[in-house]
């Protein structure tokens, strides 16, 4: 009977002290993801600094998720007085995309919609605010747009798009989202910066 006991004792102290090792690694795990995560915004907050032109930030915004987010091609949307424009990334990205064709895709209503979510939009959500496009050819993307603005005022929305086989992950849009709140205000920077110059040159 003490035997059992002791034994009794001994398992359940294993038990615990697995539970407390598993717990540990997972700890361990979350640390590393929250780092990672850390590490993305701090790199892409120190690579925009000090840029007022909106190219030159925008080719940095894009190439910057193409470093963490393999194979993506990454596109800009920017609400204007005309409705929207596009920056697009180079041309070697993973999906050959045809700009007069997304711009069929999406209209002015359905890019104030989406920008002015509060939360990163999949493709399926993008079809039920009106997205317009052909569903064989979607088929065989992975996309994602997450708003620049949010309820506040928007300014646009960052689309991230790859093959449908290597779809995109929720820590990926995750590490995206973190720097929309520095990029919207960067965004608004430039716009005010260009408006200036512009009258400037008017006087």
């Amino acid at each position: 009977m003490l035997i059992r006991r002791l034994n009794k004792i001994r398992h359940q102290q294993a038990k615990k002290v697995d539970i407390l090792c598993n717990d540990m690694v997972s700890a361990h795990a979350d640390f590393i993801r929250q780092l990672r995560s850390l590490n993305f915004s701090i790199d892409f907050y120190e690579s925009i600094l000090g840029h007022q032109d909106m190219t030159t930030l925008l080719d940095i915004v894009v190439e910057h998720i193409r470093n963490h987010v393999n194979n993506a091609n990454v596109l800009v949307f920017l609400i204007n007085r005309d409705g929207y424009e596009i920056h697009i990334g180079h041309d070697d990205e993973p999906i050959e995309i045809d700009i007069q064709k997304i711009e069929s895709y999406f209209t002015d209503e359905l890019v104030g919609s989406i920008s002015r979510s509060n939360r990163a939009c999949s493709l399926d959500e993008m079809f039920e605010v009106g997205l317009q496009a052909n569903l064989q050819e979607l088929s065989k993307v992975s996309a994602a747009a997450i708003p620049l603005g949010g309820f506040g005022s928007p300014v646009g929305f960052i689309l991230v798009c790859r093959p449908a086989a290597c779809k995109i992950t929720s820590r990926e849009i995750e590490n995206i989202t973190s720097i929309t709140p520095g990029l919207t205000r960067a965004i608004r920077l430039c716009q005010a910066f260009a408006r200036t110059e512009n009258a400037r040159k008017v006087l």
